[in-house]
């Protein structure tokens, strides 16, 4: 196994590494600690089933299920762990989440009071040049905030959104609410430490209808516009350019990430998993 750092804010290649096959425990040691210090890892020229990427994934916790998508459908009814991003629709039906628009930097379901602790994704079908995921290193942008900022982000709490999807569509069962303080989703620190490391980090989950309690409507939009104008700065940006038979997994907690829009005519197929949280946030 070698793990070579992008030389950037956060993310690093591991190479030597044929996912298909079990893992030993000193393999999962080694990645564990690679992905400690780089938040995100890739790994390239794989060849990986449902089944091998659903065992991959299980060296690193419980799974959850994917949360209710825009379409009410289950778009992997063999293999429920498994979430199929993909822009591709048969006979007029999409067969996955998130089409081919933007998807705006965001934390994975941030709204839930435990999120979880990882995303781990899969790419099976990719347009050439397009569709790029960019990351943002969230222990980075606190440590490195100008004072005055962070002694207006001190003990704020911040309510994160659980009506909307990363791409902005509704989620099936809610209800559009114009005034963002009315905003369902959990309660969570902006600012949270890292009970194994000590390192504290940004938990801010996505922009739009956030809402900082305890503030003037007018107040939480100004202090949230702050907040992300310095959090996804380039210097704290890296950005995976996909091929075909990628891995990638990322800590959900301590990073954010967004996708590029691409062009609809292009195919662009993933499979996600996702690691079940264990660390609780909330206020």
């Amino acid at each position: 196994m070698e793990i070579i750092k992008s030389g950037l804010a956060l993310g690093a290649e591991v190479k030597g590494m044929d996912l298909s096959k079990d893992l030993s425990s000193n393999e999962v040691d080694q990645i564990n600690k690679a992905w400690d210090e780089n938040l995100v890892l890739v790994f390239k020229n794989q060849n990986l089933t449902d089944p091998d990427l659903i065992k991959f994934s299980k060296n690193f916790g419980n799974l959850d299920h994917p949360a209710p998508n825009p379409f009410g459908i289950n778009f992997s009814p063999e293999y429920p762990e498994i979430n199929v991003i993909s822009n591709v629709k048969k006979e007029g039906k999409p067969t996955g989440i998130l089409g081919d628009g933007e998807a705006t930097w965001h934390s994975d379901m941030s709204y839930q009071d435990v999120p979880p602790k990882a995303g781990i994704l899969y790419s099976l079908e990719v347009p050439k040049d397009q569709g790029d995921t960019h990351f943002a290193n969230m222990i980075a942008a606190y440590e490195d905030m100008p004072d005055d900022l962070k002694n207006r982000i001190e003990g704020k709490i911040l309510i994160h959104d659980s009506a909307h999807n990363s791409a902005g569509q509704l989620r099936k069962g809610y209800e559009e609410v114009s005034d963002p303080s009315k905003t369902p989703g959990a309660k969570h620190p902006i600012v949270f430490k890292d009970p194994n490391t000590g390192k504290k980090a940004l938990f801010i989950g996505r922009r739009p209808h956030a809402y900082v309690i305890g503030l003037e409507l007018s107040e939480s939009e100004k202090l949230l516009d702050d907040i992300w104008a310095h959090a996804t700065q380039k210097k704290y940006t890296w950005t995976q350019r996909w091929q075909a038979n990628e891995l990638l997994m990322w800590k959900n907690l301590f990073v954010l990430h967004k996708r590029d829009a691409f062009d609809p005519n292009t195919r662009r197929v993933m499979h996600r998993t996702q690691v079940t949280g264990e660390m609780k946030i909330s206020a």
